[in-house]
Parts: structure tokens; C-alpha cells; sequence
């Protein structure tokens, strides 16, 4: 067997995992419309990856507000649910485990998508520079849009969007998942709270770290409270450079990356959450993360550490083997692949990645992909 490390069963939370390869969160936009419901095609797409000792849907929305593209799945009403219970019944089916990604975009949305038209909620006004969001023109069709200039919400409102992720991760559990994951990276709405670029509060959700952390803090807690600390992940991007590169959004770059998410994984340290899950600068040439981050994340928490990036098997499995990290990502890999863990093991040629075929459409790009038996 190839890169054995990957291959070694660990536990997550209350679940045995069969190998240490990860499903990421990977944005697809192929629920059933309307109603940004998850489809049985959907269920088939992650069925086929359930080789994964761990998956992690896409970004599905909490509330109607926290979307910023057309056609992603949301969490918050029965049909979506019964839509997902088709995924986890799936994915069980084929001995997977998945849990489900909660998403709330904030300011990186238009109007067009926003109910009655309304601005996009965010910790302060301010416009999101350097995004993208993504709006239906037509049936089957959209384009990428300036995203719209953001209201600031309310402290109550703030309480009120603590109390929705808790719902979420209920209906979570209802559709099945066996946890869920905050999505707390790439600019969106809990990572708009933690960077003084998007925060510029003068209450006690802005200012200092501290503060800056409280609504994660708070977010942490109503899910930890609501389903258990055991079945909770979340995700950062903690980002030491930027890039020039035509992107839809990467995130934000603080003035100290290295204190805001060392605060941050503090946090999750003391609820006792599953896992991080570390998303690391992916364009081309990007540099890897400082080794002083890496060594210090991993001495102050004690739960599971997910790194996703350009990994290749062989820098995942090093990372293991070296315990920086427990779980290794692999996104379009694994979109090409269905199969990935097998070809890994094995070392099998990897199919091509349709580029064309991401985001939106139908099964083209998503559900056709061969496996290797298939191909011989």
C-alpha cells in the first residue's frame, strides 16, 4: 500500500475513521430550484466518494441571507432537509461518515439573491473588495456580480444568527449528518467578524481579538449546547499573504495572523470541538504555512487537525507521519476521482478535472467521472 499513513484508521469525535483521507467542503451549485434544495443526484455525487474516511458537504446556507450564489443547497427548511436525508442515507449506506457544512456568507451576497431584494448583513458597512458573487440571469444560467454594499446588523440581530446556526446544526442531525462544521473561512460571515478589515465595531463584537472572536465564541457554544461539542468542526483560512489572482474570494489577511487564529483555535479548544479543519493558501506558488503556526496549532489543541490545500499524497501522508496534522483534504482531486483512496493506495493514474463543469449544470462534471476498474 502507497502513503500507509493515510491509511490508518483514527477516531473523530465518537466515530472511527477507516483512513485519514478527507471530503472537503466543495462548492458545486446543483440543488433543485427553487428552493435550493439537495437533490438525488446530489445524494449519488457523495455516494460515490464515501470511500473518504471523512466527508464534509459543500457550504449549505443557514437562512435566506447567507447565500451568495445561486443554486447552493440550504438547511433550514423541511424540504431541504428531506432533500439531505437522501445524501446520508447514501453515504451511511456505503459506510461513510459526513458531516454537514454551515455556511452564511454575509456581506459576499447581492441583492438579487437577498430576500425582498434587501442589502446583504455583515459586522460593519463595508463592501467586500476583491469578491465575487454569483447571480441566476435565467434558467440554468448566472453571472459573477460585485457584491452588493452590506447593512450592519444589530446587536439582537447578531443573537438571533447565533440562534439560526444552532437550528441549522439541529436540522442537521434531524437530515442525518453526524456533526457539522462552521464554515469560519474565506471571508464569509463568521470570518468577517474575526478580521479587523471587515469589523469595525465599536460594541463588543468588534475592536480587540477578544471581541472580534465572540461571535464564533458564541456560535460554538449554541451548536456545542444544541447537538455536542463532539459532533462540531470548524473551518478557518488563516491566511499570511494574498494574491493578485482573478479569484471568486479567497479571505483576509490579518495584521497578525499567527495571534488572531492561535486566539481563535483557543476557543475551540476549550468547548472541546472534534477537529480544525485549516484551509491553506491554494493558488499557484502560494507559500506554505509558517512552521511556527503548524507546531503551535497543533500544541494547544487536543481534538483533530484537518489540513486542505495543494496536497499531493505524498505531503499528506508526510504530514501525518510527522503529527502536524491527523486528517489530510483533497478537493478537486477528489471531484475527478471518485475513487481517490483506492487510486492513493494503489498509486493508479488520476482522471483530469473538468474545469468547465465545477459549478452548476447537472451530472456532466459531477456524477460521471470513472473509477479505475471502469477504465481498464
Amino acid at each position: 500500500m502507497n502513503h500507509k499513513a493515510l491509511f490508518e484508521p483514527t477516531k473523530l469525535g465518537p466515530y472511527t475513521l477507516k483512513n485519514r483521507i478527507v471530503f472537503p467542503p466543495l462548492t458545486r451549485q446543483r440543488s433543485e430550484q427553487p428552493g435550493n434544495v439537495p437533490t438525488d443526484l446530489m445524494a449519488e455525487y457523495y455516494r460515490q466518494r464515501a470511500g473518504a474516511g471523512f466527508m464534509i458537504t459543500e457550504g449549505t446556507q443557514i437562512e435566506p441571507r447567507g447565500q451568495g450564489y445561486a443554486w447552493t443547497p440550504g438547511i433550514y427548511t423541511e424540504q431541504q432537509i428531506e432533500g439531505w436525508k437522501k445524501v446520508t442515507r447514501a453515504v451511511h449506506a456505503e459506510g461513510g461518515i459526513i458531516f454537514a457544512q454551515l455556511w452564511h456568507v454575509g456581506r459576499v451576497s447581492h441583492s438579487a439573491l437577498q430576500p425582498e431584494e434587501s442589502a446583504p448583513v455583515a459586522p460593519s458597512a463595508i463592501q467586500a473588495e476583491q469578491a465575487k458573487a454569483f447571480i441566476e440571469t435565467g434558467p440554468g444560467t448566472g453571472t459573477l456580480v460585485i457584491p452588493s454594499i452590506p447593512r450592519e446588523l444589530t446587536r439582537s440581530e447578531i443573537k438571533d444568527l447565533v440562534n439560526l446556526y444552532a437550528q441549522a446544526a439541529k436540522n442537521a442531525i434531524s437530515a442525518g449528518f453526524d456533526g457539522v462544521e462552521i464554515h469560519a473561512a474565506n471571508g464569509y460571515l463568521v470570518n468577517q467578524f474575526i478580521s479587523e478589515h471587515a469589523n469595525q465595531r465599536k460594541d463588543e463584537y468588534g475592536g480587540s481579538i477578544e471581541n472580534r472572536l465572540r461571535f464564533l465564541d458564541e456560535i460554538v457554544q449554541a451548536i456545542t449546547n444544541a447537538i455536542g461539542a463532539d459532533r462540531l468542526g470548524v473551518r478557518f483560512t488563516p491566511l499570511f499573504s494574498s494574491t493578485d489572482e482573478d479569484r471568486v474570494y479567497i479571505g483576509l489577511v490579518e495584521s497578525d495572523p499567527h495571534k488572531t487564529y492561535v486566539e481563535a483555535v483557543k476557543i475551540l479548544e476549550n468547548a472541546g470541538v472534534a477537529y480544525v479543519s485549516i484551509a491553506e493558501a491554494d493558488w499557484e506558488n502560494a507559500p506554505d504555512l509558517p512552521e511556527a503556526f503548524r507546531r503551535e496549532i497543533r500544541s494547544i489543541f487536543s481534538g483533530r487537525i484537518i489540513y486542505a490545500g495543494r496536497y499531493t499524497a505524498e505531503r499528506g501522508a508526510r504530514m501525518v507521519e510527522e503529527q502536524l496534522a491527523d486528517l489530510i483534504a483533497f478537493g478537486r482531486p477528489f471531484i475527478a476521482n471518485p475513487d481517490l483512496p483506492e487510486r492513493i493506495a494503489n498509486g493508479w493514474a488520476f482522471n483530469n478535472l473538468n474545469a468547465t463543469t465545477l459549478y452548476g449544470g447537472a451530472g456532466e462534471g459531477f456524477t460521471d467521472y470513472p473509477i479505475y476498474n471502469a477504465q481498464r
